[in-house]
């Protein structure tokens, strides 16, 4: 993908979204049964979508949720069910739909007090981290959650999330359930969705206000070392992005005695405040150098700095030494960092990531002695050995990750770019020297690999072509010059199915795959011989893939 000539500027006027027009289409437009583009489709983070294309409507929300609601009788889940929301334009619509139709089905929401404090939304972590709170040590009556969010897309989209009791994303046996009977419902007219109206939902039993976040914000301790950052005194500064956790820095600074600057406090529907990604597209990437620039031309003011994307899942981190961190050294310096300082952690505790996350964490785990669990694109399937607190850390390429309590005990299920980052300033506490500096030492010991992702535009049909690959559409016995050492379609921490291909050599490999949020495919590579041998790697993948989908 080309760069954009206006990539890292401010947003232009004529590209902010029509905020009350995208609303009133989320319930006006009404999505096409037999057209599969508008049907309800949960992809490795929900389901997702726009009011402008029919793919995100109160049809759509209203249909999931009442399906969700028929789940959770089914699976007798009778503890409440905790709904947080982000700060995108049709999140607080999503909001409504799902309170009137799962209050409808007498089902216990619990929701964000509306305060000057949290601002009414909710972080992804925060819910996650809710749940596993109320459900320890229960027996019954177990709670569950939703968030409302499409992560770091566009303003102008809309996600939708569930999280079961286990307080991670549900995996692909429970949304295809869900999936399944939205549709049937949607097909049907909706006539089987039960729905009360706001008003009188709000003033029933059904429906509590409480606050999810000082409780968070206290257990914060319990996982990262805010002893030692305080001490340190260190000068650290935050962008928000405009998202869910705006309201949480000041308090957790407060909390703890650290000095930690908002430099952009805004909420915007519109995130007119963003600078541009890479594509030209606003998009709220705490990964995209472009997208964080604003907070990368202040680097210098601070020892520190972050952002996060709107629902708080992922992490930026910003260091004077070098500016963004890409996340792939990030997560490699973190786990180097957590396996090393954490005492109390048992020595059978494994490391998660991706499949597609870059070798440098292969090697860092290694070198500790430790076991890898590989694992297929989707945090959902990190879910189990967080919970078994099997896994001491779990990452992904996309800059989300999470890990245990410094007691070894589990934190969340989900992603959160809240401890990632605060974990950034521990780092720099202890031991004197940013997450940059150390990856500097990673790469003296290790190489330094090259790494790259290629997004491309792709239809439904050219995705399912690519999901459904095997190992017999690689017939070359060699890669950019060397030797193929394996080919991959399934993970080898689960063997579950990673959607595409991976082929890898001694030095390097790439990965091919559609997106299960958005209408691209994306190929992933990585090289220890260099910018040169990385090209070679990509467009080899991109012949490849090309044969695939014609």
């Amino acid at each position: 993908m080309a760069l954009h000539p206006e990539a890292g500027k401010a947003a232009a006027e004529e590209q902010l979204i029509n905020v009350a027009q995208l609303v009133s289409q989320y319930f006006s437009f009404h999505p096409d049964p037999t057209d599969p583009a508008q049907a309800v489709s949960f992809g490795t983070s929900g389901h997702r979508g726009t009011a402008a294309n029919t793919t995100f409507t109160d049809t759509h929300i209203a249909a999931i949720c009442q399906a969700l609601a028929e789940y959770r009788e089914h699976q007798q889940i009778t503890g409440p069910l905790f709904i947080g929301k982000d700060t995108h334009a049709l999140s607080e619509p999503a909001m409504i739909t799902a309170i009137e139709v799962l209050s409808a089905n007498n089902v216990n929401v619990v929701i964000q007090r509306a305060d000057n404090a949290s601002k009414g939304y909710t972080p992804t972590p925060v819910i996650s981290r809710t749940i596993i709170r109320y459900n320890r040590g229960r027996t019954d009556a177990f709670a569950d959650g939703i968030v409302i969010t499409p992560s770091h897309n566009p303003p102008s989209d809309g996600g939708f999330k569930y999280n079961p009791p286990h307080g991670g994303p549900a995996d692909s046996d429970v949304t295809k359930i869900i999936q399944q009977r939205a549709n049937a419902l949607i097909a049907a007219g909706n006539k089987d969705v039960k729905r009360l109206d706001l008003k009188t939902a709000m003033a029933s039993d059904l429906v509590k206000e409480d606050d999810f976040m000082m409780d968070y914000i206290a257990d914060l301790e319990k996982v990262v070392d805010m002893k030692a950052i305080a001490k340190a005194g260190l000068k650290l500064g935050t962008d928000p992005l405009g998202g869910a956790g705006v309201g949480y820095w000041q308090h957790i600074a407060e909390h703890y005695g650290l000095d930690i600057t908002v430099v952009n406090p805004k909420v915007d529907p519109q995130f007119g405040f963003m600078r541009r990604d890479k594509d030209g597209k606003l998009r709220m990437d705490c990964s995209s150098a472009y997208a964080m620039a604003g907070l990368i031309e202040l680097k210098d003011k601070f020892d520190l700095a972050w952002g996060n994307d709107p629902d708080f899942d992922r992490h930026g981190i910003v260091c004077p030494s070098g500016g963004l961190m890409n996340p792939n050294h990030y997560l490699a310096v973190a786990i180097d960092y957590l396996y090393r300082h954490r005492a109390d952690w048992p020595a059978s505790l494994k490391v998660g990531k991706t499949l597609v996350s870059s070798s440098m964490i292969d090697r860092v785990v290694n070198d500790m002695g430790r076991e890898l669990a590989e694992m297929p694109v989707g945090f959902k399937w990190f879910v189990q050995g967080l919970s078994d607190s099997e896994l001491g850390f779990a990452g992904e390429e996309s800059a989300g990750g999470i890990f245990l309590q410094r007691n070894g005990e589990t934190w969340a299920t989900d992603k959160d770019g809240f401890i990632m980052c605060l974990l950034a300033a521990e780092i720099l506490a202890v031991t004197g020297k940013d997450p940059g500096q150390h990856y500097a030492e990673l790469t003296d010991k290790f190489g330094a690999p090259c790494y790259q992702r290629v997004d491309v535009a792709a239809s439904l049909e050219e995705k399912d072509k690519l999901s459904a690959m095997d190992a017999s559409v690689v017939t070359s016995e060699s890669l950019a010059g060397e030797p193929i050492t394996n080919v991959q379609t399934h993970a080898p921490g689960n063997n579950a199915a990673i959607g595409g291909v991976k082929v890898s050599t001694e030095n390097g490999w790439f990965a091919a795959r559609p997106s299960g949020t958005e209408q691209i495919y994306k190929i992933y590579a990585e090289s220890f011989n260099g910018e040169s041998h990385l090209q070679d790697l990509i467009k080899e993948a991109e012949e490849l893939v090309a044969k695939i989908i014609k």
